[in-house]
Parts: structure tokens; C-alpha cells; sequence
């Protein structure tokens, strides 16, 4: 059980994806490893380095706004039991979503975390 990598989440209007994606690669001189849209929640998503860039209409967007940081992990359903165990609240999930599976946490400190599992073939 391993988080492999914990992205900040930074919310756009539906608009400026494309630039921002551009400012993320020369500030991280990465190129986007990852985009996608949410068709369920009508979001567009994309990763450089580790920012996870998510546009839409604001609506949309506040339907996740809550949601502070994403952690990518290596096992879904481990961390579910651990975090159960360890008092955790889980909020949503797991859930299929494009890349793989997701769920949503309420850690006891009260902080908001989407726990990520990607598919073998989405890098990260």
C-alpha cells in the first residue's frame, strides 16, 4: 500500500485550460503527462508535474471544490480499509472514472482527499 504521487488541485474556468497547461509546462518544464474530461461532472482534466488542473463551468466546478489534494496510490480498496480503520470517513466511492477508480475521503483531521488508482496503461 503506497501513495505513488499527491497532486495539488488547482480549479479554472472552462476557458483557460490551454493556457494554463502551457504556464505548468514551462514552470515545470514537463509537458502534460495527462488530460481527459469527466463527462459526469462536465469537467476537463490535465496533470503537469504535480499540479491536476480542472476546468468547467464554475457549477461544475463547485461540486468538487471541497476536495483539497489528490493522491495517486497503488491500491484503491487497501487504503479504504486502512482509512476506515484509522477513522476515516469515506464520502464517495470507489467509483469507476476514466482513468481507473476513485473515492472520496474525509480524513479525521477534516481534510478532503480524492484517493486515486490509475489503470495500468495512464502514467502519472
Amino acid at each position: 500500500m503506497k501513495v505513488l504521487k499527491t497532486l495539488s488541485r488547482i480549479y479554472l474556468d472552462a476557458g483557460k485550460l490551454d493556457g494554463e497547461i502551457m504556464f505548468y509546462e514551462r514552470l515545470f518544464s514537463e509537458k502534460c503527462r495527462l488530460r481527459f474530461t469527466h463527462p459526469k461532472l462536465g469537467l476537463e482534466l490535465a496533470q503537469v508535474g504535480s499540479v491536476l488542473l480542472i476546468a468547467g463551468p464554475m457549477d461544475n466546478l463547485e461540486t468538487v471544490k471541497l476536495t483539497q489534494m489528490t493522491f495517486l496510490v497503488d491500491s484503491i480498496h487497501d487504503f479504504r480499509d486502512t482509512l476506515v480503520s484509522e477513522g476515516a470517513t469515506i464520502l464517495e466511492g470507489p467509483n469507476e472514472v476514466p482513468t481507473g477508480l476513485n473515492m472520496r475521503v474525509q480524513h479525521p483531521d477534516g481534510a478532503i482527499v480524492e484517493y486515486v488508482e490509475h489503470r495500468q496503461n495512464n502514467e502519472f
